[in-house]
């Protein structure tokens, strides 16, 4: 836990507040008869509390804690009746509900949050049923009394249904209230609230889903046992009727009522389920109608809670009077690159790495990782040295993203085969969790960060305990990496070159002598990319090795030692940045090699059907698109070509029209032609797969308000477009075909509804060459038809042999735009591919 000032202030304040009650109860203020409902509202807050920080921190919603709350109740029942003392009671109580909370928090942590609550659910059902049946002990239907708990602390000896129980029901509150305060500024809070939030990125960092579940639901069951002791000593008599299904659903109410995981609102809810009943009396209603319409009610209008929307005027008070500070943190959110970062942007090469004769730190041999039927790796070997830098590169399904999921144990139910060994010891026999400890950082394509976390409990929650000199640390890091100004602010409030930042600075954290970095330059500008390189040029003069994929390949070089290309699963080649990109397998799984060039139709005319001026768009703050100027003309094969991340995938919705750029035009109403139809075969297909093929057409021509005599036309029609051996099978759930089967009925689904313009995206993903050329010669046959195809391709090559025009993207601009005919064109497209190089591409146009 963690003690300061600010902290302790607030901690007294449930003490202070709970000292004040008692005062008042003992000087007649509160009139005896309602002695027992602040009595009973204070247990009852402590429940609340119990459910409420078990479903902020950790995400599990339980409706089975009437069943903690009995097995205390019970226990102070049958310790009276047997002379235990009042601490064997509460000791016995709080034991019980801790272990058999683990067990349901250990075992709920592999289910969704609605099989946790069946699980919970399950769990009051056969404890209610176990009550009434163990008469000898629970006393069944009739309960048991609780007579009293003599205390060999010096407490005295309580009585149940007496006053002095309702005084150790408010003490006892107060002092759960005060333990909660540091609770939710401590590690156990951060690391519960990272695995709930992101469990992968949790599992790169030490933190196990499954045990911190195991151990929230155990302290969360723990303290409702132990206010179920306290509940039999202020009522002085147990039964089964208080511990129903109904409370339990009573008390999700009361803990949304209040807010979900906050201090206030448990004391909120208490008090709602103490005082309902005489609500519902005034009203003259039901209680379970009441508590519908209170939670519908909340639901509606105060979705966070009664106390955080009652909090919000004071916080805005606060932050009035205090200006200057909110225009600090305004000012702290500039773009990663900014001035202010006051980072060197001008860095010299890489340091020298260790020399080939250095022991091996990291080494995979004969790797192969499968996934049912899928070989993802297949027979990877590769070496890293201390301080070495290894780039990994290749197209987009090569595998390379698998092998950083095999440094980090995140294969999931791959089937894993070869060795692995670091630092000497096996790696593939090393939970996920443990790797950090070994000294493995790793990072996420897309800044795989904890939202409900601050910027700087993202990077304490890597620590199981934290002290003042884990804060230093870590301040200290943040600064580093230019973070410090906002290590106050959750990682929503940041654009995204800050979230990259911070995504490094958690893998940065206990100083990794391996740091594994998944596509770091993508979605940065130039800037930016370049105070990153700086940062990996740091980390590397250090001492750690570095293992990167990227598809910025420019920045990518500039910080390698050596680069390792993989296809298809399997290492193709290896080299130095300068010398890599010309080994010819390593060319061609980026560029493409094709045998022979289509027979493509005559052009049909010149003018444009979709135009494009201006276009840019940003995912989050990652730029997809900037300032396009693109013409797609009537009865061309227009290719769309550049490396994974370019943009393809973005400029294939915005000229489809389902995606609306952030800025710019699209017009395809254009010389009085009429609006253009646009038709979509989406990168992965998309299909049902679940349904036939039949109905996979059909449904798209629903969607298109396509129905009875037109319909069947349709279908027919586009039936005759596939090939003979999947007209047959119609009837056939898609799931059954195979992935090329499967790229053509998305083809024709995308057909039926007779486009104008038919966007293709990546229609060769994961396909063999024989099932590739059938699809592409189908797809020029769609030309000769005089279909408008637009096509986004990965491989250049192809791209160039299949159609009229092309245009290459690099990080979301066009690079590069000709006819594959001009002879100079495929000198500059390639440059284009690689490089971006805009003024040498224009030359070619």
């Amino acid at each position: 836990m963690v003690f300061n000032r600010s902290v302790l202030a607030k901690a007294a304040l449930g003490p202070a507040a709970g000292a004040v009650l008692m005062a008042f109860m003992a000087s007649g203020a509160i009139p005896a008869y309602q002695m027992y409902s602040v009595a009973l509202a204070a247990v009852y807050s402590i429940v609340v509390l119990s459910v409420g920080l078990l479903a902020g921190w950790s995400g599990i919603w339980s409706v089975g804690h009437p069943a903690f709350f009995a097995i205390g109740a019970y226990f102070a029942a049958y310790g009276s009746g047997h002379d235990w003392p009042l601490e064997a009671v509460m000791l016995g109580a709080i034991a019980t509900g801790a272990v058999l909370g683990t067990f349901l928090g250990y075992a709920g942590a592999r289910f969704s949050t609605l099989y946790i609550a069946l699980l919970t659910l399950a769990f009051t059902m056969v404890s209610l049923e176990l009550i009434n049946r163990w008469s000898s002990v629970t006393g069944g239907d009739q309960g048991a009394p609780v007579l009293q708990l003599r205390s060999v602390l010096g407490l005295g000896t309580l009585a149940g249904g007496g006053t002095e129980p309702q005084y150790l029901a408010v003490g006892a509150a107060a002092v759960v209230l005060a333990l909660a305060v540091p609770s939710a500024a401590s590690g156990l809070r951060m690391r519960l609230v990272a695995a709930k939030s992101h469990p992968l990125a949790a599992r790169t960092i030490g933190i196990a889903p499954e045990a911190q579940s195991a151990l929230a639901f155990a302290a969360s069951a723990a303290c409702t046992s132990f206010a179920g002791v306290l509940l039999g000593l202020i009522t002085g008599f147990v039964s089964p009727d208080p511990f129903s299904l109904g409370f339990g659903i009573a008390l999700v109410a009361a803990c949304v009522l209040g807010g979900v995981g906050t201090v206030l609102g448990a004391v909120a809810g208490g008090a709602y389920l103490t005082w309902n009943p005489s609500l519902s009396s005034a009203v003259g209603l039901p209680q379970p109608v009441v508590q519908g319409l209170v939670l519908i009610g909340v639901l509606l209008f105060l979705p966070g809670g009664a106390v955080p929307f009652l909090a919000r005027p004071a916080r805005a008070l606060l932050r009035r009077a205090l200006p200057r500070r909110e225009e600090r943190r305004q000012a702290a959110a500039l773009p990663l690159g900014s001035p202010s970062a006051d980072l060197p942007v001008d860095t010299p090469p890489p340091v020298r790495a260790a020399g080939a004769d250095s022991p091996a730190l990291l080494r995979l041999e004969h790797l192969s990782v499968a996934y049912g039927g899928l070989k993802a790796l297949e027979d990877a070997s590769l070496s890293v040295r201390q301080g070495e830098i290894l780039a990994v590169i290749g197209p987009n399904g090569a595998g390379k993203t698998t092998l950083l999921n095999v440094l980090s144990g995140l294969t999931g139910n791959g089937r894993v085969h070869g060795s692995a060994d670091f630092a000497g010891r096996p790696l593939l026999r090393t939970r996920a969790t443990a790797r950090r400890r070994l000294g493995i950082g790793r990072t996420f394509q897309h800044a795989e960060v904890f939202s409900e976390l601050t910027v700087a409990e993202n990077v304490l929650c890597t620590r199981r305990r934290i002290t003042a000199g884990h804060r230093a640390s870590v301040a200290r890091l943040l600064d580093a990496v230019g973070l410090a100004d906002v290590a106050d602010r959750r990682p929503a409030e940041l654009p995204f070159g800050l979230q990259k930042r911070l995504d490094l600075a958690r893998a940065m954290a206990e100083e990794p002598r391996l740091l594994v970095l998944d596509e770091p330059f993508g979605g940065l500008d130039s800037g930016e990319r370049a105070l990153l390189a700086d940062h990996i040029r740091r980390l590397q003069a250090r001492g750690t090795a570095v293992v990167v994929i990227d598809h910025v390949l420019d920045d990518l070089f500039s910080v390698a030692h050596r680069v390792l290309a993989f296809d298809f699963g399997r290492t193709i080649g290896e080299g130095t940045p300068d010398t890599v990109l010309e080994v010819p397998k390593v060319r061609s799984s980026y560029l493409g090699t094709v045998g022979g060039k289509a027979e493509l139709p005559e052009r049909v005319g010149e003018r444009s059907v979709i135009r494009l001026r201006g276009v840019g768009h940003t995912y989050g703050g990652v730029v997809a698109l900037r300032d396009v100027d693109l013409d797609v003309r009537e009865g061309v094969v227009l290719g769309v070509t550049g490396a994974n991340g370019a943009g393809k995938s973005t400029l294939a919705g915005v000229l489809h029209g389902s995606l609306h750029p952030a800025r710019g035009s699209r017009v395809t109403d254009i010389g009085g032609g009429g609006t253009a139809r646009t038709s979509l075969a989406p990168e992965g297909r998309a299909l049902f797969k679940t349904l036939s093929l039949r109905e996979n057409l059909e449904v798209a021509a629903y969607a298109a308000g396509i129905t009875g005599a037109p319909l069947r036309e349709r279908l027919e029609e586009t039936t005759e477009w596939l090939p003979p051996r999947l007209r047959d099978r119609m009837s056939t759930s898609a799931a059954a075909l195979s992935g090329g089967e499967q790229q053509m009925l998305a083809i024709a689904r995308a057909l039926i509804v007779r486009p104008d313009v038919l966007i293709v995206d990546e229609p060769a993903l994961g396909l063999a060459p024989a099932l590739v050329d059938e699809v592409y010669d189908r797809l020029v046959r769609l030309a000769h038809d005089g279909l408008t195809v637009v096509l986004l391709e990965q491989l250049l090559s192809r791209a160039m042999s299949v159609c009229h025009e092309v245009v290459v993207l690099h990080e979301g601009v066009v690079a590069a735009q000709g006819r594959p005919g001009d002879p100079s064109f495929a000198v500059l497209a390639e440059a284009a591919y690689f490089s971006g190089d805009r003024e040498t591409a224009a030359t070619a146009t």
